[in-house]
């Protein structure tokens, strides 16, 4: 039996588009006044203690909410190891493949 109804897979829950849709108005409306506060923090007048990397912190928690985090994709080949590349060179007019070689060998060199 398959799955039942419901959201397809990769379609994003209707909440939270509603919700990153607010926080990316909220963001967009008081721009002038985030740059303010983050500039705040920066450089301390908030607490008298500057904190540029406080504020670093606080401008990527809030891009969170606006922009969605990427996931991360590990490629793999076979059984887990390494991915194995093969290229064929046999249409390859030899002037380029000894500018290739010579290329290499300079960088092997250092």
């Amino acid at each position: 039996m398959g799955p039942g109804p419901g959201r397809p897979k990769g379609v994003p829950n209707k909440i939270t588009v509603e919700f990153r849709e607010t926080v990316r108005r909220l963001l967009e409306d008081n721009a002038e006044n985030v740059a303010a506060w983050l500039q705040q923090v920066a450089s301390g007048e908030h607490n008298g203690r500057p904190d540029p990397a406080k504020a670093l912190d606080l401008l990527a928690s809030l891009a969170e909410f606006a922009a969605p985090k990427l996931s991360r994709t590990e490629h793999v080949g076979d059984g887990g190891g390494p991915v194995k590349a093969t290229l064929d060179v046999s249409g390859m007019p030899t002037d380029v493949l000894a500018e290739i070689m010579r290329a290499r060998d300079a960088a092997e060199r250092g």
